[in-house]
């Protein structure tokens, strides 16, 4: 007699979700409104419903309406998902929005402890050479990357022997080699590396960004030779686009 295996109904596993950090300097919406339409190029749909966490570090939130300023910001395509140093005061407010509070940059009170009594303390036994951990290996992709195809490298750099196709994302901890043109999004250094660079053999690119600060090319893309292979790379708080073989 066959017997067949029935599926539970649903099943939880580990994944992987990068969000966008939305760090907010201002409270003021029409600001924050004009700000976005300048960095959406006015386009609903830039970001495409990205998920983000709202940092609220740096602003008073004592008269912010929560409920109008993730609205805001959804307008502009960006789906928040988490609230970042909200005051506590704020996070019955957040969650009954359907928000989880990030604790992520909370750090847990330091209590003050008596010193104790001092006691005779064993000399350690000479320390033997750590061996350092060896570094992930690099991901490899050899076929295109499709629009609304999104990779990740997390922990290392990201090889791309293909063309990446507008629309495509490709997000790496390191930095990211592109041995074709690069049409859609690359981000380099997402974990806060500010080394990480980004290599293409041509630019065609909708946003890249180094650390988290990017970049955009509505007003067109820096003057290059044809057929020049690039490097992107962070200067400051801006991102430089320059040929590989430029000293500058």
């Amino acid at each position: 007699m066959q017997t067949t295996t029935q599926r539970k109904p649903i099943e939880i596993k580990i994944s992987t979700v990068v969000a966008i950090a939305v760090i907010l300097h201002s409270a003021d919406m029409a600001v924050l409104d004009q700000a976005l339409k300048q960095l959406t190029a006015n386009s609903s749909d830039y970001y495409s419903d990205e998920c983000a966490v709202l940092d609220v570090g740096q602003i008073d939130c004592t008269e912010v309406d929560w409920t109008a300023l993730i609205a805001l910001i959804k307008a502009h395509g960006i789906h928040v998902v988490a609230v970042r140093n909200a005051p506590e005061s704020a996070e019955d407010q957040i969650t009954t929005l359907g928000l989880t509070i990030d604790l992520g940059s909370k750090v847990a009170p330091v209590l003050a402890t008596p010193e104790p009594e001092p006691v005779p303390v064993p000399q350690p036994a000479p320390a033997q050479a750590v061996m350092p951990a060896a570094t992930l290996p690099p991901m490899i992709i050899d076929t295109p990357v499709r629009g609304g195809q999104r990779i990740y490298a997390r922990g290392t750099d990201l090889i791309i022997t293909a063309v990446v196709n507008s629309g495509a994302e490709v997000i790496a901890d390191g930095s990211i080699h592109i041995y074709a043109p690069l049409r859609g999004r690359a981000l380099a250094g997402a974990s806060g590396n500010t080394e990480a660079r980004i290599f293409a053999m041509s630019l065609e690119a909708e946003l890249v960004s180094i650390a988290g600060i990017y970049r955009t090319f509505e007003n067109g893309y820096p003057p290059l030779a044809a057929n020049s292979p690039l490097q992107i790379k962070l200067n400051g708080d801006k991102i430089d686009v320059v040929a590989i073989t430029s000293h500058n």
